[in-house]
């Protein structure tokens, strides 16, 4: 990334990294990079994927604006259209990547409030991983992010998208995405977010539209003192052989966590469960899970699993007897408990998030 620097200072370009944007691009096929409300990156190495500003590909490809709201519309609701800014994904039909594409939003202006629409289409047969980071500048007073993201995955499609949010204890964020998925389409969506934030509301939504396609959605979360994280995952089956997971995973340190999850069920022979388990460390946290499943059909099997407990004396006592003190072993039951293998990364990608991830805990205990 040439001339980065003369952009961001040192420990900006090391917030990046922190998100998982990879500076060096050795193992990515496709990078994008918006500073506020600047473009600052946006190139591929594969003639099969194109990423672009979405204001640039909406006027590149026409085609491209009957998707622009479009799984808005598919569940009847409104969305902010006074955006600026985003990315354009678009992999073409039948194209594998093994690399993942990368894409980063960064906020570094005071109190400057950051809305983008992304727009992200799998042709027919394409397989993409997506990495995104969301991150802020040390310098930055009181930002606000609103992300809406749209995912197409045609016939066929395989969408694996992991989002990373490095946030600060005073950021205001409200991300919202919808997927639609077409026959035999699968959809894969990873959420990390281990560092502290003022509050952070979302409820992403999977529509599966086409037969035998399928989703899941899986969230690891820290939420520190003073936190506030409202996270949710929705599923809405529409075709009958579909099938869908969510799984949550969240510690508090002091913060407190709302943990959604809504399978509902439009038609029948559909199989879905819903997972969410949580530690509580502090008497100062909360953990709220909120599981729904709804449906009218009798031939469904849909589950839901929820556990919220602390970490037992036994674990700290037989960890310390290893030579470990007391912050040491709640680290390694915290990283235990934030198993990355859930996410379903390829392992390019699962070494980086393990990495970050180790690096987050050992810092916050």
């Amino acid at each position: 990334m040439r001339n980065l620097d003369k952009k961001l200072d040192e420990k900006e370009i090391q917030s990046l990294a922190n998100a998982g944007l990879d500076i060096s691009e050795k193992e990515r096929i496709a990078s994008f990079l918006q500073s506020d409300d600047e473009i600052l990156i946006s190139k591929t190495l594969n003639p099969g994927v194109e990423i672009l500003p979405i204001e640039e590909a909406l006027e590149k490809y026409p085609w491209s604006s009957k998707f622009y709201g479009k799984s808005f519309q598919i569940l009847e609701k409104d969305f902010p259209k006074d955006t600026k800014g985003g990315y354009f994904i678009w992999v073409k039909k039948g194209v594998h990547t093994y690399f993942p594409i990368q894409a980063c939003l960064f906020l570094k202006k005071r109190k400057f409030f950051q809305k983008v629409h992304n727009l992200i289409i799998a042709e027919e047969g394409a397989k993409v991983y997506i990495i995104t980071g969301c991150t802020v500048s040390y310098a930055s007073q009181e930002p606000h992010h609103l992300g809406i993201s749209e995912f197409f995955a045609k016939k066929g499609a395989y969408i694996n998208f992991t989002m990373i949010h490095s946030w600060k204890e005073d950021t205001m964020v409200e991300p919202e995405s919808i997927a639609i998925l077409e026959e035999g389409a699968t959809f894969l969506s990873n959420y990390i977010c281990l560092h502290p934030v003022r509050k952070v509301s979302m409820y992403p939504t999977a529509v599966l539209l086409g037969s035998n396609s399928k989703a899941r959605f899986t969230s690891l979360l820290l939420a520190s003192r003073d936190s506030f994280q409202d996270i949710g995952s929705r599923v809405i089956f529409r075709a009958p052989q579909t099938s869908a997971e969510v799984i949550s995973r969240g510690v508090s340190t002091g913060g407190k966590i709302i943990a959604r999850g809504h399978l509902k069920a439009e038609s029948p022979q559909v199989k879905a469960h819903l997972e969410c388990r949580g530690l509580l460390l502090s008497s100062q946290g909360v953990i709220h899970a909120i599981p729904e499943l709804e449906t009218n059909y009798q031939d469904v099997d849909i589950s839901h699993e929820a556990a919220i407990g602390k970490i037992s004396k036994d674990e700290i006592e037989y960890l310390a007897s290893r030579g470990l003190s007391r912050e040491e072993a709640t680290g390694v039951i915290i990283r235990g408990f934030m198993d990355t293998e859930i996410l379903s990364l390829p392992q390019v990608l699962k070494k980086e998030i393990d990495n970050l991830t180790d690096q987050t805990v050992k810092k916050g205990f």
